[in-house]
């Protein structure tokens, strides 16, 4: 019986001539049918469907179209919108996003706010914020336009001091300790977190010391995370008590490590060390302010330190407590002065550490004088002994900050003080006033 299997060879089979008889094996096709029988399979596929075709053709169409686009060879770096013959050079042009391809003759400078447009606001958080300082300094970043986010634990900051901004959609307040890790968006930080009085930062040395360190740690780690700029508030105590008078910047202080007050002066030159390591090792936007005695409005009432308690004790007609024999000397700065200086310090291009104070110098018996003619001629002076590390010279030399930032303080502190009292009066004395007010009505 024949075999009723196809032969599907290139070339005849040698039994071909006598099978084809039979009709039982189908002629082969000859080679010569297959057209670019030399090419692979799949590029047969392609040629027969003309696909190359269709490919160069959409290659050309879409080189035609970014050719028509293009700008001009102006060589001045920006997308002419228009050809020479006042027709649009190309469809895209439309949708140009430089300013100056709406207008041919307006020119724009990078990284400068065109005049007449107004300056786009800040994403800005300010630790401490509700305290003396970080009050003052929202005040200022709210006026200006900024979206302001304050950090604060209330352990000395108040509600009170920041309350006429609630309700403003560009402030928001957390409670929370700067010790512990917080995530947010934002442009610039002040750090500012940390008991400045010795009453309330040797309440708690430990805790003192954690802010500083471990406080400072968290917000440079959340700067480095998010890109933001830093800016560290130090203070005139990393000179500890100066050899130096009056102290520069570059004057690497002499500070007791194991004293009292040391919480809060080892801890502050802690936190320059890991501002200064975070700009080195991470190339962190970093600065660095070191603020000499600051008085004014929303100042702790009774915190120990000398202005806020002259000026408490006289309105309550108390002695004025001097400590010590009174010869030793401090600068005082009105804050609104401090907080122009943080934020020159912040815009500018300078890392610091600058030192930011008033270098009118009193001892304290010159300031008791002041507080005397201020609010009572008849206050008394009284003598205590003096406490442990407290520095006999304090002025800062501020010719880095004059000469760098274009800053100097303003107001001298008998123009400064009356407005201090003010608000001291109202604090001290304002239940009461209300309640005699009241009395007096009845």
């Amino acid at each position: 019986m024949a075999s009723e299997l196809t032969y599907r060879g290139g070339a005849a089979s040698p039994s071909a001539g006598a099978a084809g008889a039979a009709g039982e094996y189908s002629s082969p096709k000859p080679a010569s049918s297959k057209p670019l029988a030399w090419l692979p399979r799949a590029a047969r596929y392609a040629a027969a469907e003309h696909r190359p075709l269709f490919a160069l053709v959409g290659m050309l169409v879409a080189a035609a179209i970014f050719c028509l686009a293009a700008p001009s060879g102006s060589g001045s770096g920006t997308a002419a919108p228009y050809s020479s013959s006042g027709r649009v050079s190309g469809a895209l042009t439309r949708f140009s996003v430089d300013p100056a391809a709406h207008n041919p003759g307006r020119q724009f400078v990078a990284g400068k706010v065109p005049l007449g447009l107004k300056r786009k606001g800040l994403r800005v958080l300010v630790t401490g914020g509700a305290g003396f300082v970080g009050s003052h300094l929202v005040d200022r970043l709210v006026a200006r336009g900024d979206s302001v986010i304050v950090v604060d634990n209330l352990f000395t900051g108040r509600k009170e001091n920041v309350m006429h901004h609630f309700g403003n959609p560009n402030f928001e307040m957390i409670r929370h300790d700067v010790v512990e890790p917080i995530l947010l968006e934002v442009d610039q930080i002040y750090h500012l977190a940390c008991p400045a009085s010795p009453v309330h930062y040797k309440y708690n040395p430990v805790k003192t010391i954690k802010t500083n360190v471990v406080g400072t740690l968290n917000m440079l780690g959340l700067a480095k995370r998010i890109g933001a700029r830093f800016l560290l508030t130090s203070t005139s105590e990393v000179y500890g008590d100066p050899l130096q008078h009056p102290q520069v910047e570059t004057y690497w202080g002499n500070v007791n490590p194991i004293g009292v007050r040391s919480c809060y002066d080892e801890g502050k030159r802690t936190a320059e060390t890991l501002t200064m390591d975070y700009h080195r090792g991470a190339n962190l936007e970093v600065r660095i302010a070191r603020i000499f005695n600051t008085y004014g409005p929303r100042m702790c009432i009774d915190d120990g330190r000398v202005v806020s308690n002259f000026v408490a004790q006289a309105l309550r007609k108390e002695p004025l407590t001097v400590y010590g024999d009174g010869k030793q000397t401090r600068s005082f700065q009105y804050v609104s002065d401090l907080v122009e200086g943080l934020m020159r310090l912040m815009e500018g291009d300078h890392i610091g550490p600058f030192n930011l104070g008033n270098p009118g110098e009193f001892t304290m018996l010159e300031l008791a004088k002041v507080v005397q003619d201020t609010i009572d001629p008849n206050a008394r002076i009284e003598f205590r002994e003096n406490t442990q590390d407290d520095p006999h010279k304090r002025k800062p030399d501020i010719t880095k900050a004059k000469e760098q930032l274009g800053w100097e303080p303003k107001i001298a502190l008998r123009d400064g003080l009356p407005l201090m009292v003010t608000d001291f009066r109202k604090r001290i004395f304002g239940d009461q006033d209300s309640a005699a007010t009241a009395t007096e009505g009845q």
